[in-house]
């Protein structure tokens, strides 16, 4: 390809609106364009970026055994109300009518779509276990589009599913894809880490993400020797006993008159408070109240943790969860800034949890669900201890569940998900296939996805300087690029043998024949990030020598061009080889 025939709309500042360093270089190296929130233009040399990641993918998948499909992006609501879906994914689902006031989704995941059609043709439990895939366009409606191309309104994504007649050929396949994504990011040049995960709406029990550790990330992760798991998942472990004041019995809440009021004026957070008493906030009791669409929950937590949403959703099993508001407070006989989890009205509607923290000590200082007005003395009851959850976010240097010293916490960005959903989409859709004795069996299903566009923007998280991209050679917009200084037309005509003699060899090569300074190619070159530069020269014109630089380690070198430049095209041979070496996966 010829750069003066090839749109490269490089910037030379960095756009404002950019706030790290893979949507700066995107757009200043003219990979992609913005059109609105969460919603990006694909410009030539970040489609062909895509299309190496597709292909990396789609080698590994059907290296697994894996069938590639298409599917409708459309879909009708029908199917989702059939999984229970329609109701439980919220507002970050696109929902469409049709002319005809028919509702359809705008696909953000297919295991709908899959199920109904895998119904349709497969009978046997001989026709099992399958693995289908598709790689194609999803679409979210993010509530905070950000970060470029890593968290958007519009992406592909490789979304595949696999079906099974038990168990152990669900976890067979589930450690193939555990393998083939290991695969597939080490040839992408990612380095990633599998952590343990919740299966969030998707349903199912076991799931992992695999995280590449960057300070952009919007996950936390959670690591030790032993244990490797992302916060949401994390299970809080306590130093302190989960028996405290236990040893008394407390059939019955405190009255207030049982516990001694602290004037608080103007205090309306938990910081404030201990600040105020000149207490640690662990002594304090802290109390969250949320709306779900089953109605309110008053949540008591110590004051040093945070609640976990998805725990705390994952107990309620609801979809919507916010904070309540001020009238919600009124509801229920109290206010914010100083509620507490007692003496509470119109409960017939209310949920009232604690968090396992709230064991840890045997009283506690709390809200007096009045303005300005906090207790001292406040105990749970015999039945409160008892129902008491895990319900909150557990932190960098929390004990490790698996016993080994203390959690390391790091932020992470997802580049792929594995989940095993179990029987929830097959048994919506009644699904079944005869087994070896003719009897009816519902299979268990699999679930694995590639985010590929927040793949490429990763990989420049990963794989950037100050002068620009770097890419690894397996996703590069092109390998090498070939950027002659000419002046006459014979050495512009060499320059085109050069070229000729590249594409000869199948040598995957951008020519910036642009007529443009030296200088202003070799910044695009830098800011592209192509690993391999030929630049042809008086070197070359007068000696034979051309320049040949890499651009991960800018090591740069004189090569004899030879005959039919043969030299120069068995270095750059010999080079790209080693550059894929680095990328090899690892089978294990």
């Amino acid at each position: 390809m010829k750069a003066s025939r090839f749109l490269i709309p490089t910037l030379r500042e960095d756009p404002q609106d950019a706030q790290v360093a893979s949507h700066r270089l995107m757009l200043r190296a003219g990979l992609v364009r913005k059109v609105g929130a969460g919603l990006y233009h694909l410009l030539p040399a970040g489609l062909r970026v895509i299309r190496k990641i597709e292909n990396i993918v789609r080698e590994e998948m059907n290296r697994s055994g894996a069938m590639e499909f298409q599917l409708p992006v459309l879909i009708p609501s029908e199917l989702w109300e059939k999984s229970g879906r329609w109701n439980t994914m919220g507002k970050e689902m696109f929902r469409v009518q049709d002319r005809h006031e028919v509702w359809n989704v705008l696909g953000p995941t297919h295991e709908e779509s899959f199920t109904d059609l895998m119904q349709q043709v497969l009978r046997s439990y001989r026709d099992l276990p399958v693995n289908v895939y598709q790689i194609h366009t999803k679409f979210r409606d993010e509530i905070r589009p950000r970060f470029g191309v890593i968290r958007s309104r519009e992406f592909i994504m490789k979304d595949a599913y696999s079906f099974h007649a038990d168990e152990a050929s669900l976890d067979d396949t589930y450690q193939e894809m555990r393998r083939t994504y290991r695969r597939i990011f080490q040839r992408a040049g990612l380095e990633t880490v599998p952590v343990e995960a919740d299966s969030g709406a998707m349903g199912g029990s076991g799931s992992e993400e695999f995280m590449v550790p960057s300070e952009i990330g919007e996950e936390i992760l959670l690591l030790s020797e032993k244990y490797r798991s992302n916060q949401e998942k994390t299970p809080v472990i306590y130093n302190e006993s989960l028996e405290a004041g236990a040893e008394t019995k407390r059939p019955k809440p405190p009255a207030i008159e049982d516990m001694e009021s602290i004037d608080t004026p103007k205090i309306k957070t938990i910081e404030e408070l201990a600040k105020f008493l000149k207490v640690d906030s662990a002594e304090l009791l802290k109390s969250v109240l949320y709306r779900t669409e089953h109605g309110l929950v008053f949540i008591g937590i110590r004051g040093d943790r945070d609640i976990n949403e998805v725990k705390l959703k994952n107990h309620l099993k609801c979809s919507e969860l916010e904070p309540a508001a001020d009238e919600d407070f009124k509801k229920i006989g109290s206010v914010t800034g100083s509620a507490g989890p007692f003496g509470l009205k119109n409960t017939d509607n209310l949920q009232i949890l604690f968090d396992l923290s709230a064991l840890t000590r045997p009283h506690w200082i709390t809200g007096g669900n009045a303005r300005d007005l906090h207790v001292k003395g406040f105990w749970l009851t015999d039945e409160q201890r008892k129902t008491a959850v895990d319900l909150a976010l557990a932190v960098d240097g929390d004990p490790s569940p698996a016993g080994d010293g203390p959690l390391k916490a790091m932020r992470g960005i997802e580049v792929g998900h594995i989940f095993k959903l179990g029987k929830k989409y097959t048994e919506a859709f009644k699904m079944t296939v005869l087994d070896p004795d003719q009897k009816p069996i519902t299979p268990i299903m699999g679930c694995y996805g590639v985010g590929i566009n927040r793949t490429m923007a990763t990989v420049i998280e990963q794989s950037h300087d100050e002068k620009g991209i770097v890419w690894p050679i397996s996703v590069a917009p092109f390998e090498v690029c070939l950027v002659s200084i000419t002046k006459t037309d014979e050495e512009k005509q060499a320059a085109q043998d050069v070229y000729d003699a590249f594409l000869k060899e199948g040598i995957d090569v951008l020519w910036d024949d642009r007529d443009l300074r030296p200088g202003v190619r070799f910044n695009d070159a830098e800011l592209l990030g192509y690993p391999i530069r030929v630049t042809l020269g008086k070197f070359f014109f007068q000696e034979g020598q051309a320049e040949l630089q890499i651009r991960k380690s800018g090591e740069s070198s004189k090569i004899e061009a030879g005959k039919g430049y043969s030299g120069l095209i068995q270095e750059i041979q010999r080079i790209r080889k080693e550059l894929f070496e680095e990328l090899k996966a690892d089978d294990s």
